[in-house]
């Protein structure tokens, strides 16, 4: 396993992290707690040291899980959780008073459950859940930032963007308040080259990136005639045509490198990877299987740039989250 600084928190965290969310077993049809535990322990075994999650996940059950299996290894795990928006209002709406989403009670309480679930004494990246630039400079979550930091109970602050926005961040990073940025990032969704990334190379921000898959689109898996168990979320987001839609274009994407279906889990993390902006890629991991597949994926390699450039052609704007 690769290992990269987490922006100028000085972390060193290894190229695949841990994204949690699937383990609480919320939204995610189909995890098992047994296997989950298995899967944050091979993780753990083959080099990684960055798990995110969230007190939303299964209402705590992810961190609960989370939190069980780094209390009982030895080696130094970071782990970072979020606050959801008091407003229950996902992504962050325009117009909207910071104090609505994140007051500074709320957070401190948000805080204190996240460390009763992982059962530790410190949280090594909290961050906000949502976040909307005209939060900048007013409300009372700065005030609970710097309190949870002196009480010890969080090292650094961290923002996941809203889902398709990384240009939402743009001025929070320019104050130096944010330790870290949680965005999505992948062969789709390519917009966070534009200002983000530089950005936080230029202020010393970590990238922490989600979704380098697709929510599964960008595996090759996904095809016309993919079903998904009852309940699971991932019937909205590839409703309608987008199956056929996703398939193609990642049918026309291996086309293109000259690669099978197969490897594209392995070129879409490693396109994310290339960036030297980004400190780690957090894939949900459900399995050991899935575990070791993307673990190998974390040497430093990345992509050829004759690769890359490839890529950029098959920039698609679009939010399956909102459309």
């Amino acid at each position: 396993m690769h290992y990269r600084t987490l922006g100028r928190s000085g972390l060193r965290v290894s190229e695949i992290g841990f994204g949690a969310w699937g383990i609480g077993k919320g939204m995610w049809v189909g995890a098992e707690d047994d296997e989950s535990l298995r899967a944050l322990h091979r993780a753990i075994d083959l080099g990684v040291n960055f798990i995110d999650t969230a007190l939303t996940y299964g209402d705590g059950h992810s961190e609960r899980l989370v939190g069980q299996v780094v209390r009982s290894r030895p080696e130094r795990i970071y782990v970072a959780t979020k606050v959801p928006p008091k407003n229950g209002q996902w992504p962050a709406r325009p117009g909207v008073p910071a104090d609505e989403a994140f007051p500074a009670e709320y957070v401190l309480a948000c805080a204190d459950q996240s460390l009763r679930n992982l059962g530790l004494e410190t949280i090594d990246v909290l961050q906000f859940h949502v976040w909307s630039d005209e939060w900048v400079g007013q409300g009372s979550w700065q005030e609970a930032i710097a309190r949870l930091k002196e009480q010890g109970k969080i090292r650094f602050f961290g923002v996941s963007i809203n889902d398709h926005e990384p240009h939402n961040a743009l001025r929070l990073i320019e104050t130096g308040l944010v330790d870290t940025v949680q965005v999505i990032y992948n062969i789709f969704d390519q917009s966070p080259e534009d200002q983000l990334l530089p950005a936080c190379q230029a202020h010393g921000v970590g990238v922490i990136v989600r979704v380098p898959l697709d929510e599964g689109g960008l595996t090759g898996r996904i095809t016309p005639d993919t079903t998904f168990p009852e309940g699971d979320w991932r019937h909205r987001y590839f409703r309608g045509e987008r199956k056929r839609e996703v398939y193609e274009r990642v049918r026309r994407i291996a086309g293109d490198l000259g690669i099978s279906l197969e490897r594209m889990p392995e070129v879409a993390l490693r396109f994310t990877l290339t960036h030297p902006a980004v400190s780690t890629v957090i894939p949900g991991m459900r399995s050991v299987r899935n575990v070791e597949a993307n673990c190998r994926v974390g040497d430093g390699q990345g992509l050829p740039p004759e690769q890359v450039q490839r890529l950029r052609a098959h920039r698609w704007v679009r939010n399956f989250y909102a459309d």
